[in-house]
């Protein structure tokens, strides 16, 4: 799927609601805001019936029942942010598995302001998913001094990493590079564990990177500060050697934060910002790991899973399949 630069939203006060929007032949309305970020605004959008052909010719596996979608616009103010939503349209286009968000269309088109100026919108649509993601969950469990069972636990993780694995098999592999709870969409299901699935593709790349020179060091750690969430991201992204080959194995290491906040509603090293003198780099990098005390409604197991996901040296942690392997023989030993 290339990126489309379309003339056909002349409609696009959507951005303010009340408005009609197109994407290419696909005509919607925007009900209400739903999110926002940065540069970015999620919507919740109809498909008016009249267009919604074109969808079921497209996708007929991701037509909305009731025409509701996800819509992202972002607002483009320069070459480098039009690249970037180009990149992300990019490698998202990759991708097709049912842990994965899938982007179902999208559109990029020229908008001239009221002084003249010219400027780009770019418009995504995705599926809408009305429950959250695993952070909205965590805040209102927490609120509830409420905790995921260890089924629920281990079925949404193991989805994660299924999803994991299909990015990490491509050649070359791509990392996410900013798994976190806030980038997994929730749906819950009455009876069965929920379902999980992982978004947000703008920080994916190739997950190789051969690291010759301080310069190409200092340049990594540049770009994962602005990329790459920072209770989430591996030691090797903040103190990177100047001879170092980096790998998918960063998404482990974010993989096992995202376990311990599944399970305690925080990532493992924040308690750093909560201490005198406490540094968040210096407790990831030296992975000083703590778990809540005793009692802890978590078996030991869970506690040692997330501790092997967390080693400091890259080398020493497991590769996606390990990790899958592993979860699915926990999945076994404690499923209800």
């Amino acid at each position: 799927m290339g990126c489309s630069i379309s003339g056909l939203n002349a409609l696009y006060d959507a951005a303010t609601g009340g408005g009609d929007v197109w994407i290419n032949e696909r005509r919607f309305r925007v009900l209400r805001q739903i999110g926002e970020g940065g540069f970015a605004f999620v919507y919740l959008v109809k498909e008016h019936e009249a267009s919604s052909g074109v969808a079921r010719r497209r996708h007929p596996s991701h037509v909305s029942d009731d025409g509701t979608y996800a819509m992202k616009k972002v607002l483009i103010q320069s070459k480098e942010q039009l690249d970037l939503v180009k990149e992300e349209i990019r490698v998202s286009s990759l991708f097709n598995h049912p842990n994965l968000l899938p982007l179902l269309d999208h559109a990029i088109i020229a908008v001239k302001s009221t002084q003249g100026d010219w400027s780009h919108e770019a418009y995504l649509l995705f599926p809408v998913y009305l429950d959250g993601t695993l952070f909205d969950n965590a805040q209102v469990m927490q609120s509830r001094k409420e905790f995921y069972s260890v089924d629920d636990i281990l079925r949404i993780f193991q989805q994660l990493c299924e999803g994991l694995k299909h990015m990490h098999s491509f050649d070359p592999a791509y990392a996410h590079n900013d798994v976190k709870p806030g980038n997994v969409l929730i749906t819950r299901r009455r009876g069965q564990a929920p379902v999980a699935t992982l978004m947000d593709f703008g920080s994916s790349r190739p997950a190789e990177n051969k690291i010759r020179s301080r310069s190409e060091a200092l340049q990594l750690q540049e770009w994962a500060a602005e990329h790459c969430s920072a209770p989430f991201r591996a030691p090797e992204l903040w103190d990177c050697p100047s001879h170092a080959d980096i790998d998918e194995r960063t998404d482990i290491w974010s993989l096992g934060c995202t376990l311990y906040a599944i399970m305690y509603g925080v990532s493992p090293f924040e308690y750093a910002l909560g201490e005198s003198g406490g540094s968040l780099q210096l407790a990831i990098m030296n992975a000083q790991l703590k778990f809540p005390g005793v009692p802890s409604p978590y078996p030991d197991a869970l506690h040692k899973f997330v501790t092997w996901m967390l080693q400091p040296q890259p080398a020493m942690r497991p590769h996606i399949n390990d990790v899958l392997l592993h979860v699915n023989k926990l999945v076994e030993k404690f499923s209800t």
